[in-house]
Order: C-alpha cells, then sequence, then structure tokens
C-alpha cells in the first residue's frame, strides 16, 4: 500500500527532526528542550499511521488530532530552540515551513472527516 502524503511528510519530517537532536545535544550540548522536541516531533507521524488503521471515522479523527496536537506542540518548541539560539535560522525556517505544512494538512483532514460524519 502506498503512503499517503501526511505519512510521508510526517515522516520526513520526523527523520529531519531527528537529525536536528543529534546536533543540538551532540554540538549545543541542549538536552532539556531537544528531547521534548524529538518527542513531539517524531510522534506526529506515529499517530498518523495509527488513524490510518483506527477501527472507525471517529477513532481516525481523534488520532488525527492528536497528531494535530502534537504538531502544533513541536512548533513551540521550535519557536524556542530558535529563540533561545539554539537553532540557527536556516534550520529553524525549514523546520517551521515544514511543520506548518503538516498542520495545514491535518486540519484539512480533520475537518473533511468531521464534515463527511455530518453529511
Amino acid at each position: 500500500m502506498k503512503d499517503s502524503i501526511i505519512e510521508k511528510k510526517s515522516f520526513d519530517f520526523a527523520l529531519y527532526v531527528i537529525e536536528i537532536y543529534k546536533e543540538l545535544s551532540s554540538e549545543k550540548k541542549e538536552y532539556v528542550l531537544s528531547k521534548q522536541f524529538l518527542r513531539a516531533g517524531t510522534s506526529i507521524g506515529a499517530n498518523v499511521v495509527e488513524g490510518e488503521e483506527a477501527q472507525s471515522k471517529k477513532d481516525f479523527i481523534a488520532k488525527m488530532s492528536i497528531a494535530l496536537k502534537e504538531a502544533c506542540e513541536t512548533r513551540y518548541w521550535i519557536k524556542l530552540l530558535s529563540c533561545s539560539q539554539y537553532l540557527d535560522t536556516y534550520n529553524s525556517d525549514g523546520l517551521s515551513k515544514r511543520c506548518e505544512e503538516i498542520i495545514r494538512i491535518l486540519r484539512s483532514i480533520i475537518k473533511s472527516c468531521k464534515e463527511k460524519q455530518v453529511n
């Protein structure tokens, strides 16, 4: 089965998050904020995959909503790491752009599914 767009984008984003986490922990010696960033950033895709195997529409929407919450939390950690100068502008901009795209896609998926439930 072919991966969905959101599954691919969230997986690729998780790989980017892991790459940045390795840099933050080894080069910058930042462990606390970066660990939160790692957890939130990699859990987006995990929740998407769970949602794609959901037992019902309601379960699917719930999992996608959790993925959205994790994406929003990740956005917060990106901003905090950037403002505290642990992330350079290049990585901050790249992460932010990808994260915002994932947030938009997840919001669209959730909205579409909720509309279909009503109709």
